[in-house]
């Protein structure tokens, strides 16, 4: 029977999930609106985008029954171990795609010229689909390690039953370590240079606004990410090492709860930064309406007011003349 310290985590558990849940549901909708309703044409990346959106959307999608077990408890079968699977797919998947969106962003401002090849629909389209094959490869190599006999509730495991050392290293080596060196290393190369290029007040205002954009999604990636794996770690460290004394459940409760707030961190961040493109993008072309609606008037004024005038015609080179 659970005492009353218990259940008061469980409902703080609850709070916290719908809290994330609604707020998630919220932000990804307004990030997507955005994406949907105002782009005109699919590029790179938005395809790496949407790969990040749609991984975020599908965590947020399955919380409920986190929620639910917060509340009620699930009874702990094998859909345990599926939704196991589907929240650390969709975690992975969206750390990746943070990973892959950095590197082609450095490689399009320190070799714009070099790397267009690469920066295709087609190129984007297949990394989003080998993050998805890898994500899903290895939760089905370790698909062993949430078996229902081995979980303690629907979402937690057995306290005396650590992760197989192999799955660990996987996940703190290829889910985290590489996947931050380069982040770290793509983000502050990519400040780098845009800070050594002097251009136009206006322009300067924008990169200003560019590296903001980066150095949040760095931080947010390391705030996020950064207390879950010490806690795969510490968790493993406690159960081989006999650490009962202290609550590294507890620790480890709040790590998990931490980095599931990245789903909604993520569509903070590509909203502004759609926003502010498409923003961009409609001044440009207003400009360019502008421009065109004066020169059609003025040619129209001056073939009003000299209709049989050769001035009313463009200047011409010497060969043509205008038609009489």
């Amino acid at each position: 029977m659970c005492d009353t310290n218990t259940i008061h985590i469980h409902i703080l558990q609850g709070v916290s999930y719908l809290s994330v849940f609604l707020v998630g549901l919220l932000l990804n909708m307004a990030s997507l609106r955005v994406f949907f309703v105002k782009r005109a044409t699919w590029t790179d990346t938005h395809i790496y985008m949407l790969n990040l959106a749609a991984a975020d959307c599908a965590l947020i999608l399955f919380l409920p029954f986190r929620i639910y077990d917060a509340f009620q408890s699930l009874p702990i079968t094998p859909f345990c171990t599926f939704l196991i699977s589907i929240h650390y797919i969709n975690m992975y998947a969206s750390i990746f795609t943070v990973t892959a969106i950095s590197v082609h962003r450095y490689l399009a401002v320190k070799f714009p010229f070099q790397t267009r090849a690469w920066r295709s629909k087609k190129v984007a389209v297949a990394v989003c689909g080998a993050i998805w094959v890898t994500v899903v490869m290895i939760c089905g190599v370790f698909s062993d390690a949430n078996h229902p006999q081995k979980l303690f509730t629907c979402y937690q495991r057995c306290k005396e039953i650590p992760l197989p050392v192999g799955f660990l290293a996987v996940l703190e080596v290829l889910g985290y370590l590489l996947p931050l060196l380069n982040i770290v290393f793509c983000s502050t190369q990519t400040i780098m240079v845009l800070l050594k290029e002097n251009d136009q007040e206006e322009t300067t205002v924008e990169k200003r606004n560019i590296i903001g954009i980066i150095t949040a999604n760095l931080i947010v990636f390391v705030v996020c990410y950064t207390p879950i794996h010490i806690g795969f770690l510490l968790k493993y460290l406690a159960k081989t090492n006999h650490w009962e004394t202290l609550d590294w459940d507890g620790f480890w409760q709040v790590c998990e709860w931490i980095a599931t707030t990245n789903c909604f961190l993520d569509s903070i961040s590509c909203y502004f930064l759609l926003k502010k493109f498409y923003s961009k993008a409609s001044r440009s072309a207003e400009v360019d309406r502008g421009s065109e609606m004066a020169l059609t008037t003025n040619q129209a004024m001056n073939t009003h007011t000299y209709p049989n005038n050769e001035s009313s015609y463009p200047s011409l080179p010497p060969c043509i003349t205008p038609p009489e």
